[in-house]
């Protein structure tokens, strides 16, 4: 038995205490923009794209439909030559989509929140990158001192292997905590799952898998990591594509595809009650006599750990299953619920009493 604090796991199990939730899905071809719009920030602009540039190309984000995920997805491209940024930079390419000043309050982390992040993209095999930078993802703060360093990035860098680099920041110092060789995604559906709670005593993880065999290729987890800038008002993500011209040689023309964007906070204030809603009737165990427990009802295909809280909804912490057999050493005679999950959804809730 092994106990282990996960956030990740805790929000897992509260993802049903949702405040608000909003997901952007690509429809069929045309009025992309509004439909970003629409989602992002009703009656505004989110969209940060080269068009002012290279209006003869049209719009750079366009809804198309992908065969592998069986419906329409949005596909970013961007050209070496004559994109740039905004039509204020030329040293670099930007065509992203964000949340900002102007997007509703539940779209806005505010200190103290935890929200969760997800996205499907798809890079295509034979994608160039930047020994300079190649940014797919951000976290950044709106005002304070650091309001022009991202949080966080997910940056896509040239090298002897080509990487993913998972690049963090409290300040202006970014540094790469964990890479991936981008090999093992070049050409893949991936969907992508961050959890953040958003404190200078915060928390952060993600996670990457490829969406046809849902094998996780990638993630990261930090329990104690500080996660506001100071004197910030919000914190927002961004998506999509923005690189260096530095070593354009490096580089070709692209289209980056993303699909299922979602943002949700999640209210981390589990209680008693909530969980006394969810359990089904109690397991009674003699502390005297019994060391293991078996749940016959919860097979090893659909488990292999579960996490148990006290009385008063106090995380104990995640335990392991052994061909259905929990070892109880060490718990106390009281009353416990033991949550299991599935696929990162709550799968069976138990109340489980020691006399």
């Amino acid at each position: 038995m092994y106990i282990k604090k996960s956030l990740m796991v805790l929000s897992i199990l509260i993802a049903q205490n949702v405040h608000s939730q909003v997901l952007l899905e690509a429809n069929e071809a045309g009025n992309t923009y509004e439909d970003i719009n629409a989602v992002l920030a009703p009656g505004y602009d989110v969209i940060e794209a080269p068009d002012c540039n290279h209006s003869q190309f049209g719009r750079h984000i366009q809804e198309v439909f992908d065969k592998e995920l069986n419906k329409n997805v949005f596909k970013f491209s961007i050209h070496t030559s004559p994109d740039n940024d905004r039509c204020k930079k030329y040293d670099r390419q930007r065509n992203e989509i964000k949340t900002y000043a102007s997007s509703p309050n539940y779209l806005k982390a505010t200190k103290g929140e935890t929200v969760e992040y997800k996205w499907k993209f798809k890079l295509p095999k034979d994608f160039k990158v930047s020994s300079s930078f190649t940014h797919i993802h951000q976290i950044k703060s709106v005002g304070g001192p650091y309001a022009s360093i991202p949080m966080i990035s997910l940056t896509l860098r040239k090298g002897t292997k080509d990487k993913l680099e998972l690049r963090y920041t409290s300040t202006n110092k970014q540094a790469t905590i964990k890479t991936m060789v981008l090999d093992q995604i070049k050409g893949h559906w991936v969907e992508v799952t961050e959890l953040i709670t958003f404190s200078n005593k915060g928390s952060y993880a993600i996670e990457l898998k490829k969406v046809l065999t849902n094998e996780t290729v990638f993630s990261y987890e930090n329990l104690k990591m500080d996660m506001w800038q100071e004197e910030a008002l919000f914190s927002r993500p961004k998506w999509g594509i923005y690189r260096s011209l530095n070593n354009s040689q490096d580089l070709k023309d692209e289209a980056l595809l993303y699909a299922s964007f979602s943002i949700q906070e999640i209210d981390l204030k589990l209680t008693a009650q909530k969980l006394l809603d969810c359990a089904i009737p109690k397991i009674l165990m003699s502390k005297s006599t019994d060391t293991f427990l078996n749940i016959k009802s919860v097979k090893p295909k659909d488990n292999n750990a579960f996490v148990l809280f006290d009385n008063e909804a106090n995380l104990i912490g995640e335990f392991k299953i052994d061909k259905n057999n929990i070892d109880t050493t060490g718990l106390a005679v009281g009353n416990y619920f033991m949550v299991f999950y599935k696929n990162s959804k709550v799968f069976k809730v138990i109340k489980y009493v020691i006399n």
